[in-house]
Formats: structure tokens, C-alpha cells, sequence
């Protein structure tokens, strides 16, 4: 929009002028700008507009995301069933009679009530009744005694009587699901007003837990939450299952824990208003819903499942609180995504709806904010569309920010305020449309004159646009001819093997590859061609491929590869260009390895135990395609188990920060230095990352980096296994 100096170019002599009627000049793109206001106001009126109801959600999740919610009170604890309980009691699930343990080590630091957000729809497994049928050859008596046992759910049931505990119960669509025998039980509700039951979110079917365990609990609540364009924002307080009102399982909780005997909905002929416990009053939507304010991400509110078992918590910070038991193990929990960017498990998602409403935080749309929206869009679109014409270019876009800012302004204070949500982006995109016409509009005899210019910038910004996606493409095809150890070793338990390649423009030179020979012999390499950018990244495909073809010709013979390999890559090298090589052979039975170093940075072996970094630089030659027909030679060394070779390419030691200073050799190596000797292969690797990127500090990498990390365990046959 840099056309004229400052306004509109001379527009042509108008026949409205010479007819004696200049107002029709004056209002040139004014009914059409008064027309795209009136349907931008519509649009704001309707609430659920699919793209722009995703734009207004975008603006409420960055009014979050400026002003996350501090924790002003701590009423809620989650025991968290966590990695670190798992790699002390086992995989999950565990058996019912640890969890019973756990609710009675939760139960007695006296809490006000206890979630526990974990479904168990059929029945333990591992009751001692069910054990003789998981076990071959048990002995009829030990089978007898224990068929006498109690059975795991049933010492569950005994624990949630014992202790005021709201069981999980999911709501399902019906699609594919079993479903349950009966009706759900009823929580007391009491209605004022219109049956809500038509109002609230519906399931077809109801995933709940054992009837034994249902029927011992004090409670049961929905763990259902809802996710918009895959962000949860909202939670239902009330749900349908099967023609039941069921509650969510925070507010059974805050009902249980009081001792209230029923919660109280009052609604309208348009939905609820509000659910009620005790004198603890909770606006909600028409549906039931209510808007979460995320605060971040707090360590505090967790206690691990072990240290409650181990009796490690102070009875406390349990006592006369809110206490929810879930599992927020990676791979076991169902992470979701909030506002704030972070992804929580669901245990947390209900622990931050208790803090909600303990704090007063919970976030609130009126009926009223519609109107309030549109008004706002009203007066700023009059200003835009009768200012616009008038004014010179650069103080209309002033304008337009002054009226852009006012309505966001205005959307941020109800929410810091009042806790109220008013949609800012709509009528900002409202603003930006009519803008953007008026001003076309305005300056439509300038936009002509630069209109070839505009056609020539655009041609220049198209080929730009196909250049880039041609090399992403080709960054693609690169990346995507690299192994990962994952697809290449399925269930390989004999070494560990990690590899990275980073490359310094969108494509790049280095290189690596590894692949059985047979079913004991490994082959892994690692490269680095002179050349970089496309030039480098052909010459590396085209190494890669002819080493690998040579590899599997040469099996076993590491220096005749070396010597073949030099030869082949050298015949169609025309640009002269090299590359550095270190290729290697290990036996996975016994650990041999041979290996032989073309021109490349020597590998570091982190051996197990208290023997020193050290380096392997016996054995190989010059670059390939650097001295014709060199007779490499090939060295040999046994690796121990749990002795560790790093590969590297000399991007790492060359890597610079913004001051010019170098990476370097000892900091590579202080940073070996210091990983443990268990420390896997991909933690090395990635150990290596991290340390050059906080050493780079963002700085333009000036080369590829690539890191082959090969760790050997040891062979089962080997050890007689």
C-alpha cells in the first residue's frame, strides 16, 4: 500500500461533478462499506459461525495465554500415579488391593473427599480366585486356598466405604462401545425450574467401573471434558446418560465433601443458570458448561503415588483438603491440549476446574457479550467507513490500529476484570476487512498505475515461493533416506544405537547410514562432503548410495570397502568435491569391531566403569576422492558391554557462537565426561545437541551437524541366555 506519497492519486473528472450532483463523488465506497458492515455485525450475532467461531476461540485462548490464572488457594492435591510409581511398583494397571492401599493411605490424613479418576470397568484380573487360571501347573490345594480369598475388588469396595471416594465414570457416543447392563445410578439432584435434562450435553452410553465398586463408592462423577478444535476450555457440570443427570466428578466431589445431600440446578425455559452445592453457587452456560481459566503448569499440586505408599507426605497437606488420584504417567494418561499451550493429563484439567471454582476464577460468556461485540463493531465500522475516504493512507491505517486496539482493549479488560469473555478478534477481523475495501477502494486509480510493478513483484515472490517449497522437497527427499534405528532394528536388544543430522541450510552434506550385514553383523557410517547447500546434498545421495552398495558387495571387509567405495565415488566426480568417512563393523555377538577412518574426525568410546574417554584413531587413509587408488587399512578393537562409540561430524567442533568463538574439542568431550555410563545412546546424542545449541545461542549454524551414537549391551547367545 506504498503507492502515492500519502492519499489517493487525482481521480479522473466525474460525470456526477459536471451534472451538478458532487455528493455522489463524496460517497464513492461508502454504501459498500455501510453493506459489509451490517453483514460483519450479523455474523458477530451468530454464535456459531464455524471459521470465525475458531478465531474467537483463538482470541479467548491468547487472553490466557497474556494473563494465565495465579493459584490464590491450594485445595486440591493429585496423587499421581507417575513414572516414578511405576518403576517402583510395576506396570499398570496395578492390582485393586494396591489401590485399595493407596485410598486407605489417602483416607487416613482425613481429607474432605477423594477422586479417583480411574475407570475399571471389569473386574481385576488379579484376585487370588482368578490367579489359578493365569498360572500353569498350580497345585490344587494353593489353588483352593486361594479361591478363599478375597477377591481384589472386593477389598477395593471395602476402601472406598471406608473413606468419602468419588468414583470416575466416562460418558461414550455409543459408537462401538459395550454397552453397560442397567441404568446408571442417579445422583440427588434438585430441580428449580424446567427439567434440564434437554439443556445438557448427552451420551448414548455410560463406561463405569465394577458394580461393586460403584455401589461402595459415596459418589460417581463424569470425567467427560470437551474439546474444541482439540483444546479443552469448557467442562460439562451436568450430563445425560441413559435418561440420568450425572455431574461432573470435581463438583460430586465439592457435594461429597461437604456432606451436602443433593445438588441443586436452577434453569430456565432457555437452559441452566446455575448449580448450586450447599451455599457454593456456580453460574454456568445454558448447557451446563463452564469456562476454565488455566493457570501454568504447577509441580506443587502433585504428590507422587509412591510417596503416599511409602507413608513420605505430611498427613497435612492431605487433611480436610480435596484429594484426586489419576494416572499421569506419559503413554498411560490421555494428555490434553489448554489454552495456555501446555497439555495437561485429565486428572490436572479437574484438579484446575476445583481451583476455579475455590478461587472465583471461572471464566463467564453472557448472552449480552454478542451485543456488546457488535455495538463495538457498530461505532468503529461508521468510524472507518466515513473516515477512510476523507483521510490520507497512512493516518487511515492509524486509525484503523487506534479502533483495533480500543476494541481489544476493551476485550481485556472484561476478562482482567470482570472474568468475562468478549470476543476482540471477530470485530477485529470485522475492522480489517471494511479497512481494507474502503482503502481499495480510495486508492483505486493509484493501485493502477503500480498494477504492472505489482504483477512483476508477484512473479518474483511466486518463483521465491517454488524455489523454497522445491528445497523443503528436497529436504524431505534427504531426510527421508536416512534410517532410523527404530524401523531398522525392531525389538534389537544386543546394542543400542541413536542417529541425528541437522542440516546448516534446508539440505546439507553430512551423512549416515547402518543396516545389517546379516543377522550379527551391524554396518553403521558416517560422512561429511566438502560441498554443501544442493551441490553437497546431491554428492552426499549419491555417496551414500554407491558406500551402501559396496557395503553389502564387501560384507565384512571394512578397508576393501573403503578402497571400492574411493573408486566408485570418484569415477563421476566432476566438481572435484570429497568426503570424510568412518565406517565400521561390529559383531554383535562378541562385540569385535572394525573400522576404518577416511579423513573423518576420529570416534570417542565412553567405556563402561572408571576408564578415561579415549579416542580410536588407528587405521584409514585421506577423504575419499581426495588421493586416487590409497590402500586403506582397517583396525580392530573389542568393545566391552556397555562401552559406548560417539561418531560425530566436524559441524559439532566448529559450531560458533555469536561472538565467532569455536565449540571445540574440549567441550565436546567435557560434556561426554560427564553422562553417566548408563546414559543410553539417544541420550548422548541428544546431550551433544543441547550443549552446542545453548553454546550456538541461536546463532546461523555454519555447517551440518551429525551425530551417531552406537552403545554395545552385550549378546544374549553370547551370555548363554
Amino acid at each position: 500500500m506504498s503507492a502515492a506519497p500519502d492519499g489517493p492519486a487525482p481521480a479522473p473528472p466525474d460525470p456526477a461533478s459536471r451534472s451538478g450532483r458532487p455528493w455522489l463523488r463524496r460517497l464513492r465506497g461508502r454504501p459498500l462499506g455501510f453493506l459489509l458492515l451490517a453483514v460483519s455485525i450479523v455474523l458477530v450475532l451468530i454464535p456459531e459461525v464455524p471459521g470465525l467461531h475458531l478465531l474467537r476461540l483463538a482470541g479467548f485462548d491468547a487472553y490466557q495465554g497474556l494473563a494465565p490464572r495465579v493459584r490464590r488457594s491450594s485445595p486440591v492435591v493429585v496423587v499421581a500415579i507417575d513414572e516414578q510409581s511405576l518403576k517402583r511398583y510395576g506396570q499398570w494397571p496395578w492390582p485393586r488391593s494396591w489401590l485399595a492401599r493407596l485410598v486407605t493411605r489417602v483416607g487416613e490424613t482425613e481429607p474432605a473427599a477423594i477422586g479417583l479418576a480411574i475407570l475399571m470397568p471389569e473386574r481385576d484380573r488379579l484376585s487370588p480366585a482368578r490367579l489359578p487360571a493365569l498360572i500353569e501347573g498350580l497345585d490344587p490345594d494353593t489353588a483352593r486356598k486361594l479361591g478363599a480369598m478375597p477377591g481384589n475388588d472386593q477389598i477395593l469396595a471395602g476402601a472406598l466405604r471406608a473413606h468419602h471416594v468419588v468414583l470416575a465414570v466416562v460418558g461414550d457416543e455409543g459408537r462401538g462401545a459395550v454397552a453397560p447392563a442397567g441404568a446408571p445410578r442417579q445422583v440427588p439432584l434438585r430441580t428449580f425450574g424446567p427439567e434440564p435434562g434437554p439443556f445438557v450435553p448427552a451420551f448414548g452410553e455410560l463406561l463405569r467401573n465394577v458394580a461393586e465398586l460403584d455401589a461402595a463408592a459415596a459418589g460417581l462423577g463424569l470425567v467427560s471434558v470437551d474439546s474444541e478444535g482439540g483444546v479443552v476450555r469448557r467442562m460439562p457440570l451436568l450430563a445425560r446418560v441413559s435418561g440420568a443427570l450425572l455431574p461432573a466428578l470435581g463438583l460430586e466431589m465439592l457435594r461429597v465433601a461437604g456432606g451436602v445431600p443433593a445438588l441443586v440446578v436452577r434453569s430456565t425455559v432457555r437452559g441452566v443458570r446455575q448449580v448450586a452445592v450447599g451455599d457454593l453457587v456456580i453460574p454456568t452456560a445454558p448447557d451446563s458448561r463452564v469456562w476454565l481459566r488455566y493457570g501454568r503448569q504447577d509441580l506443587t499440586r502433585f504428590v507422587s503415588a509412591v510417596e503416599v505408599l511409602d507413608g513420605r507426605v505430611d498427613p497435612d497437606r492431605l487433611r480436610g483438603g480435596l484429594v484426586l488420584i489419576g494416572v499421569t504417567a506419559l503413554g498411560l494418561a490421555e494428555y490434553q491440549a489448554t489454552p495456555l499451550g501446555d497439555r495437561m493429563s485429565g486428572v490436572e484439567i479437574h484438579a484446575e476446574f476445583l481451583e476455579n471454582v475455590f478461587d472465583g476464577a471461572l471464566l463467564s460468556r453472557p448472552g449480552l457479550a454478542r451485543w456488546i461485540e457488535a455495538a463495538a463493531l457498530l461505532v468503529a465500522g461508521l468510524a472507518l467507513v466515513l473516515a477512510v475516504p476523507r483521510l490520507r493512507a497512512r493516518h487511515s491505517v492509524m486509525l484503523l490500529l487506534l479502533l483495533v486496539v480500543a476494541v481489544v482493549s476493551l476485550g481485556l479488560s472484561a476478562f482482567l476484570w470482570r472474568g468475562l469473555l468478549l470476543d476482540a478478534a471477530t470485530p477485529s477481523l470485522g475492522l480489517a476487512v471494511l479497512f481494507t475495501v474502503m482503502l481499495t477502494l480510495t486508492l483505486t486509480e493509484a493501485e493502477s498505475q503500480r498494477r504492472a510493478l505489482r504483477r512483476q513483484i508477484e512473479q518474483q515472490r511466486e518463483a521465491a515461493a517454488r524455489l523454497a517449497g522445491e528445497l523443503e522437497a528436497a529436504r524431505r527427499i534427504q531426510m527421508g533416506t536416512l534410517p532410523r534405528p527404530a524401523l531398522a532394528f525392531p525389538g534389537e536388544r544386543r546394542f543400542d544405537l541413536y542417529a541425528l543430522l541437522e542440516p546448516a541450510r534446508e539440505v546439507g552434506g553430512d551423512l549416515y547410514d547402518f543396516f545389517y550385514l546379516d543377522e550379527d553383523h551391524l554396518f553403521f557410517m558416517i560422512g561429511d562432503v566438502s560441498g554443501k547447500g544442493l551441490p553437497g546434498s546431491l554428492f552426499m545421495a549419491i555417496s551414500k548410495a554407491l558406500y551402501k552398495s559396496t557395503a553389502l558387495r564387501r560384507h565384512g571387509q571394512v578397508a576393501a570397502m573403503m578402497r571400492e567405495a574411493d573408486a566408485e565415488i570418484s569415477r563421476d566426480n566432476g566438481e572435484g568435491l570429497f568426503v570424510t568417512v568412518l565406517a565400521g563393523i561390529l559383531d554383535a555377538r562378541t562385540g569385535d569391531l572394525e573400522y576404518c577412518i577416511a579423513g573423518h574426525e576420529p570416534p570417542y568410546l565412553l567405556p563402561r566403569g572408571t576408564r578415561p574417554l579415549s579416542r580410536l584413531q588407528e587405521g584409514g587413509g585421506p577423504p575419499l576422492c581426495s588421493v586416487e587408488g590409497f590402500p586403506y587399512t582397517a583396525a580392530r578393537r573389542r568393545l566391552e558391554p556397555g562401552d559406548t562409540l560417539c561418531l560425530i561430524t566436524d559441524g559439532i567442533t566448529e559450531a560458533a557462537n555469536p561472538a565467532g568463538e569455536l565449540y571445540g574439542r574440549a567441550r565436546l568431550e567435557a560434556t561426554l565426561g560427564e553422562l553417566g555410563a548408563l546414559a543410553s545412546a539417544a541420550e548422548v546424542a541428544e546431550a551433544i545437541r543441547r550443549d552446542v545449541s545453548g553454546f550456538t545461542g541461536g546463532a546461523e549454524p555454519s555447517d551440518d551437524i551429525a551425530v551417531l551414537v552406537l552403545r554395545f549391551v552385550g549378546s544374549d547367545r553370547a551370555s548363554g541366555c
